[in-house]
C-alpha cells in the first residue's frame, strides 16, 4: 500500500509538521525526566545528573552552525530536506538503543556521550523541518503550523517523559528504549518517508556543494551574516545580553525536580502524572501568555511571568529549610528520613504553580525577540537568540547539580530565584532597532 505525501494538501501539511516535531519531543522528555528520575533512584548524584542534563541542550545552542551544512548538501531525488529528516531520525533511534544496555549509574560518561550523539542528530532534524516548513507552508498556514508544532513538540515530551514512567512499571525501564525507538522510526516510516517535497529549480541527481572549498566559502559567508546581525545595532546587543541571562527562576522546569521528586519518595506513576500535568499547564500558558502579551505589552507583562516564577521557588525554598531537608538524600540509603507530608505537598504545588508563570513567559519571550529582530536579517539573528537560550539552560543544569551537592536544596532555589530576576533590568532596553541601525545592516 503506498503511503499518502502529507506535503500534498493543507491538512496533511499541518499533520506532517506536528508528528515531525512530536519526534523532537518524545525522546527529549525520555531523556530529561525519564532518564534523570531513573538515575536518582539509582543513587546517581545531582551534580552528575545536572551535568548530564546540560549535554541534552548543548547541540540545539549550536544548532545554528548546522543549518549551512544543512542548506548545502543535499539530492534532489532524495528530498532536498527529506533525505536529512528521515537519515536523523532513524540515527537519533540508532543512538538510543546503543545507549540501552549502557548502565548509567557506574558508566554515565559513556551513557552521556551516546545521548549527546542522539541530541546532535535530533537538532539536525529541527534544522531540516524547519528549513522544509519556511519552503512548503503557505502563508496563510504558517500561524496555525507552528502552534501545532510545538503543540506536538510538548504532546512528544508528555509521551516520553510521563508515559514512559507509566509504561515502567510493566515492560521495566530497559524496555522503555524500545518503545521510544520505535515511536521515533514509526513517525519516519508512515510520515517521513513517505514526503515529497518540491523540487527546487536546478535539480541535481548528486549531492550539491560536495567541493570542501565550496562549502567552507558557504559557511563562512554564513558566520560573516551572523556577527553583524547580533552586533551590528544596540538593540541586537541588549539582546544578546538578555537571551544570555537565565530569564525567570529555573530550577523547578530542570534535573532539581527529578531529583527532588525521587528523594521525597514519589513512584513513577505520581512523577508521571506530576510531569504530565506540569506539561499541560505550561503548553496552555504559551498560548495565554502570547495573547496577554499582545493585548497589555510584551515587555510589561513578560516581567510580571519573570518575577511570578521565583514566588513558588522561593516557597518551596523556605518550606524545605523548615522542615529541615537541606541537603540530598541518596534514596538507596538505609533508613533514609522519610519526608513530611506538608512538604511533599508543598513540592506537588510549587511544581504545578511554577509551571504557570513559565509556560506565560515562554511564548511572550520568544515574541519579543522578534520584536528586536531586524527583519533584513531575520532568520540570522533570530535562530542565534534562541540558540543563546539553549545555551543559558545547558549551563543553569549544570551549576545547579553542582550547588545542591554544594549548599544544598533550600540555598540553591534562592540563588535561582534572585539571579532570574536580574535580567528584568533589561527589559525597558529592549527596544526595536532604529531605521539608522536597520541601515546599517543593508
Amino acid at each position: 500500500m503506498k503511503l499518502p505525501n502529507l506535503l500534498e494538501t493543507r491538512i496533511g501539511r499541518l499533520t506532517a509538521f506536528f508528528f515531525l516535531y512530536m519526534t523532537q519531543g518524545i525522546p527529549f522528555g525520555f531523556t530529561s525526566i525519564a532518564v534523570a528520575t531513573q538515575m536518582r533512584r539509582e543513587g546517581v548524584g545531582p551534580a552528575a545528573i545536572g551535568s548530564f542534563v546540560a549535554t541534552l541542550y548543548i547541540p540545539w545552542a549550536w544548532k545554528w552552525m548546522i543549518g549551512p551544512v544543512v542548506d548545502v548538501f543535499y539530492c534532489d531525488r532524495l528530498g532536498r530536506r527529506r533525505l536529512w529528516i528521515v537519515v536523523a531520525q532513524v540515527m537519533m533511534a540508532t543512538a538510543l538503543m546503543a545507549a540501552m544496555p549502557v548502565n548509567f549509574s557506574t558508566q554515565i560518561k559513556l551513557f552521556t556521550v551516546l545521548i549527546f550523539i542522539h541530541n546532535i542528530f535530533a537538532a539536525t532534524q529541527d534544522v531540516a523541518v524547519d528549513a522544509l516548513a519556511c519552503g512548503v507552508l503557505k502563508e496563510d498556514e504558517r500561524g496555525l503550523a507552528n502552534g501545532l508544532m510545538f503543540g506536538g513538540s510538548y504532546l512528544g515530551t508528555a509521551v516520553g517523559g510521563a508515559g514512559v514512567l507509566f509504561l515502567t512499571s510493566y515492560v521495566g525501564f530497559n524496555g522503555t528504549f524500545f518503545f521510544v525507538a520505535g515511536c521515533i522510526l514509526a513517525i519516519t516510516t508512515f510520515v517521513a518517508v513517505p514526503l515529497r517535497e518540491p523540487r527546487s529549480k536546478a535539480p541535481s541527481d548528486s549531492f550539491n556543494g560536495l567541493s570542501l572549498l565550496n562549502t567552507l566559502l558557504d559557511i563562512r559567508g554564513y558566520v560573516w551574516t551572523v556577527f553583524p546581525a547580533i552586533f551590528g545595532s544596540r538593540a541586537a546587543v541588549v539582546g544578546l545580553v538578555f537571551a544570555l541571562m537565565p530569564m525567570g527562576a529555573y530550577a523547578l522546569g530542570l534535573a532539581l525536580q527529578a531529583n527532588l521528586a525521587v528523594e521525597l519518595g514519589l513512584s513513577d506513576g505520581r512523577i508521571a502524572v506530576l510531569s504530565l500535568l506540569s506539561t499541560i499547564i505550561s503548553a496552555a500558558g504559551c498560548i495565554v501568555g502570547g495573547f496577554l502579551s499582545d493585548k497589555f505589552g510584551r515587555k510589561r507583562m513578560l516581567a510580571l511571568y519573570l518575577a511570578a516564577t521565583a514566588i513558588p521557588t522561593v516557597a518551596l525554598a523556605i518550606l524545605m529549610y523548615h522542615h529541615g531537608w537541606i541537603m540530598s538524600v541518596d534514596p538507596r540509603m538505609p533508613n533514609r528520613p522519610v519526608p513530611p507530608d506538608a512538604l511533599v505537598v508543598g513540592f506537588w504545588a510549587a511544581t504545578l504553580i511554577y509551571s504557570v508563570p513559565q509556560g506565560l513567559m515562554y511564548g511572550t519571550r520568544t515574541a519579543l525577540f522578534m520584536d528586536i529582530t531586524n527583519p533584513k536579517v531575520a532568520a540570522t539573528q533570530f535562530t542565534a537568540y534562541m540558540a543563546l537560550l539553549n545555551l543559558v539552560i545547558a549551563y543553569s543544569a549544570l551549576w545547579q547539580g553542582q550547588a545542591i551537592e554544594a549548599w544544598g536544596y533550600p540555598a540553591t532555589l534562592l540563588i535561582d530565584a534572585a539571579v532570574g530576576l536580574l535580567c528584568i533590568a533589561l527589559l525597558p532596553l529592549m527596544t526595536r532597532p532604529s531605521s539608522s541601525e536597520n541601515s546599517s545592516l543593508e
